[in-house]
């Protein structure tokens, strides 16, 4: 995919932010890989829209505002607009395949992490819960996908090192790795956390950061081999979740 240097900044805007077909933005992600320089780009935009994840609550919007949305929509044959239901059960795919790169913006994130938060700590904290650990960790983090379904849990110990306990199977491509990321203040953007060599829990060392704390935003990202070339998330989210303090 060429794209001319003059795009590249509304190029990845759209890409962070969703808009672009799957075809798309799969090629934006090809072409990332030979392109550093619009692969920053993608970083920058993705630093840029931090606020969609951080600083707007979930709301409920009522069924009303749906039906003056489909009475301005011209007619479509065959398909009609509906108030959202609740999330469908994905299909048999990797949860790789529905995901557009870094898009923040899909309700789907929003409505299913809100739902199923509480329930997914519990069944995840437990299954994380290691009786024999002598050092407890400063938070716990419990990643969902789109589908609000468990994909792993981050425990972060505080000492720049943390663990990810993967309770999903992911499929990685060819020349791609999974990668994990926190974002301990707006300030400092997003923070490598360290990468998942195979598909497996694991322990993770990465850089030494703030102390981590309630609330903070941990997710994981599909990058090319060897991590973001640019130190900030530039491919699809896996799964993302907020940390709470253990009690």
């Amino acid at each position: 995919m060429t794209i001319a240097r003059e795009d590249y900044a509304a190029i990845a805007d759209e890409y962070v932010l969703g808009l672009l077909e799957e075809a798309e933005a799969s090629r934006v992600e090809g072409a990332m890989g030979d392109d550093p320089e619009l692969a920053g780009a993608v970083a920058r935009a993705r630093d840029r829209f931090l606020p969609l994840d951080t600083g707007i609550a979930p709301t409920e919007v009522p069924s009303l505002f749906w039906e003056a949305i489909a009475a301005r929509l011209p007619e479509q044959v065959g398909r009609s607009v509906a108030p959202p239901q609740a999330p469908p059960q994905p299909e048999a795919q990797s949860p790789l395949a529905a995901v557009a790169g870094n898009d923040n913006r899909r309700s789907g994130w929003r409505v299913t992490a809100i739902s199923a938060m509480a329930a997914s700590l519990i069944l995840a904290f437990g299954l994380a819960w290691n009786l024999t650990r002598k050092v407890e960790p400063v938070v716990v983090a419990v990643l969902l996908n789109e589908a609000g379904e468990v994909q792993a849990v981050v425990e972060d110990f505080g000492n720049d090192t943390a663990t990810i306990r993967l309770l999903a199977d992911f499929t990685v491509p060819a020349g791609k790795t999974i990668q994990v990321w926190t974002l301990p203040s707006r300030e400092m953007g997003p923070m490598s956390l360290g990468l998942l060599e195979d598909t497996h829990s694991t322990r993770l060392s990465g850089s030494a950061l703030p102390r981590p704390h309630d609330a903070q935003l941990y997710e994981i990202t599909l990058e090319r081999a060897g991590g973001s070339p640019t130190g900030r998330p530039t491919g699809p989210i896996l799964a993302k979740g907020f940390a709470k303090l253990p009690r």
